[in-house]
């Protein structure tokens, strides 16, 4: 039997303190295909459950150190065990015992002597509805992360996307309107504005549409040999005016020796964003350095280091949350998502590889990240 199977398996712990029950019960159970395990004590019953959590709790009432309604509930104070099915199986068979059993919180009570087919069909039952439960909880968590990803990804649209394109528009309407009485200076320093403000519109518009298709499953993946550093080199082209316009020196010392296997526009936008979220938060006359270092893994590792604002320990928790809304600018007001983070690193983990970041406030960032070498 595989691990993936054995993990599948249904465990009942069985709780009674005469050893010719626990051997009945067990057999009757394990002929089923449950994993069993028998104790003879409350105490014990809850140390067991604590170190694995049983699917199911088969409890006699009348034991010598804690009777079984204390130990039923001890185990719905419990955080952990709270969610346990409980079956008792008593020879107490008075109205008000089994009122109080489903009263503590047993789900059922079967009366002794009990009758194999009962068992069997209770057990049977209460683990169907365990298992379902459990999938229900399963199912309401995916749907709660599905809503506070499709509100983040509205806030994006609505808010961020707002920003950008107001600023655009207004520029432009100030330019069509006061056109004739600029100087050619202010001219000039308008059309560079409008050019920034459209290239973070675009950059915005171009992560969430990535985005938006890997939430779909419409990305294809198309990993080759490649040259690493051209593919650096082709990424900064375009984000280079945005340094200069900072005065930011980047110092590329990607080796040039170094082939890679991976996709080219998924790797081009890992660096696109990596390189403009370190220009965005490096204050005027910063430096960044982009370095490469094959690991023993066939890995190569890239960085990408700043001189910039840095991050709390906090900050870099919730980097890759798409359900935390930062809200922070650049150290020139650039608009910030968080989304290009978000991005890299499911690209990344599609290349097998991984991206860790270090950073501390007023000191910079270091984000780092693995692709397959050839």
């Amino acid at each position: 039997m595989d691990n993936k199977s054995k993990h599948n398996i249904p465990n009942i712990l069985i709780v009674d303190d005469v050893p010719a029950n626990l051997k009945i019960l067990g057999d009757i159970l394990e002929r089923d295909g449950y994993k069993v395990r028998p104790v003879l004590n409350g105490l014990l019953a809850l140390q067991v459950a604590e170190k694995e959590k049983p699917d199911l709790i088969l409890l006699d009432i009348m034991m010598p150190d804690i009777d079984g309604f204390e130990i039923c509930n001890r185990l719905k104070m419990n955080e952990y065990l709270k969610d346990v099915p409980v079956i008792f199986i008593s020879a107490l068979n008075d109205t008000k015992d089994i009122v109080k059993a489903l009263e503590v919180g047993g789900v059922d009570y079967i009366s002794k002597p009990f009758k194999t087919e009962e068992v069997r069909a209770r057990v049977k039952t209460h683990i169907k509805l365990h298992q379902q439960s459990d999938e229900l909880l399963k199912q309401s968590k995916e749907l709660q992360e599905l809503i506070a990803t499709k509100d983040k990804f509205f806030s994006i649209i609505a808010h961020d996307l707002r920003g950008p394109m107001g600023g655009l528009m207004g520029l432009t309407e100030i330019m069509a309107e006061e056109l004739q009485d600029m100087s050619p200076t202010e001219v000039q320093s308008f059309t560079l504005s409008i050019r920034d403000s459209a290239a973070n519109l675009f950059r915005l518009l171009e992560n969430l549409l990535h985005w938006s298709k890997i939430q779909q499953g419409l990305i294809t993946f198309k990993p080759e040999e490649a040259s690493l550093r051209s593919i650096i080199d082709e990424s900064l082209l375009v984000i280079l005016e945005s340094a200069k316009n900072k005065e930011i020196q980047i110092i590329n010392s990607i080796s040039s020796e170094i082939d890679i296997i991976a996709d080219s526009n998924m790797l081009q936008t890992i660096i696109r964003n990596l390189v403009s979220n370190a220009i965005k938060f490096t204050p005027q006359g910063g430096k960044i350095w982009l370095s490469s270092e094959i690991n023993k893994n066939h890995f190569v590792e890239i960085s990408i280091k700043d001189t910039g604002i840095g991050m709390s320990s906090t900050m870099v928790n919730d980097l890759f949350r798409i359900d935390v809304k930062t809200d922070r600018v650049g150290t020139n007001n650039e608009p910030s998502t968080g989304l290009g983070l978000i991005l890299c690193k499911e690209f990344i983990e599609m290349h097998g590889g991984k991206l860790s970041v270090q950073s501390e406030v007023k000191k910079g960032s270091k984000f780092s990240f693995t692709i397959p070498t050839k």
